[in-house]
């Protein structure tokens, strides 16, 4: 993490510049991805002596921007609370991620298995015409042939398509008549 601190009408002492690292440095361990931090401490001519004391951070982490900012009477009590506030969003912010990342597994679930009942309908109906009746796009999540196999396994299809976080392609796995289960991977020609 890459941390800028900033003053003004603040003088930053070697003291202050190390409680500063101190405290925000302690903000990697729960989002470790932040690329660049910065701080800014400024001293504001206010009616208000508990305004005065302003502190200020911003935060980008994979193209996201968390900001927070407190202001109070003493420099290293606000500091302590616009760390406590960022700290607050990050945590926010990856329960937001991981929410969504739940969502996407549960959507490629469901578009999965809606093609399987379309498959099994036209079986049934004996449909055996050899053009294009209809046209599905689901979303694919990367993973390894393993838990696609898995994944196969739990739908209860005989193939499944998934993009192979090992050769960063998508990739077919599907099952032989064996019960073993075969893998396609696509090359350029």
């Amino acid at each position: 993490m890459e941390l800028h601190i900033t003053g003004k009408n603040v003088e930053i002492t070697d003291w202050l510049q190390q409680y500063v690292e101190k405290k925000v440095g302690r903000l990697d361990r729960y989002l470790p991805d932040i690329q660049e931090a910065r701080v800014e401490l400024t001293t504001q001519n206010s009616r208000r002596a508990g305004d005065r004391q302003v502190a200020q951070v911003t935060l980008r982490s994979n193209g996201s921007i968390l900001r927070a900012e407190e202001k109070s009477d003493d420099m290293f009590a606000s500091i302590d609370a616009v760390v406590d506030k960022i700290n607050r969003q990050v945590k926010r912010y990856k329960d937001k991620r991981q929410r969504g990342r739940g969502r996407e597994l549960e959507r490629a679930e469901q578009m999965q298995s809606a093609a399987e009942e379309m498959e099994s309908m036209a079986a049934e109906e004996g449909v055996t015409s050899g053009r294009i009746v209809r046209t599905k796009r689901f979303p694919i999540s990367p993973m390894g042939p393993e838990e696609a196999a898995e994944q196969m396994e739990l739908l209860g299809h005989d193939f499944f398509v998934f993009f192979n976080v090992d050769d960063n392609r998508v990739n077919v796995i599907y099952r032989r008549a064996d019960g073993d289960f075969g893998l396609l991977q696509p090359e350029m020609a």
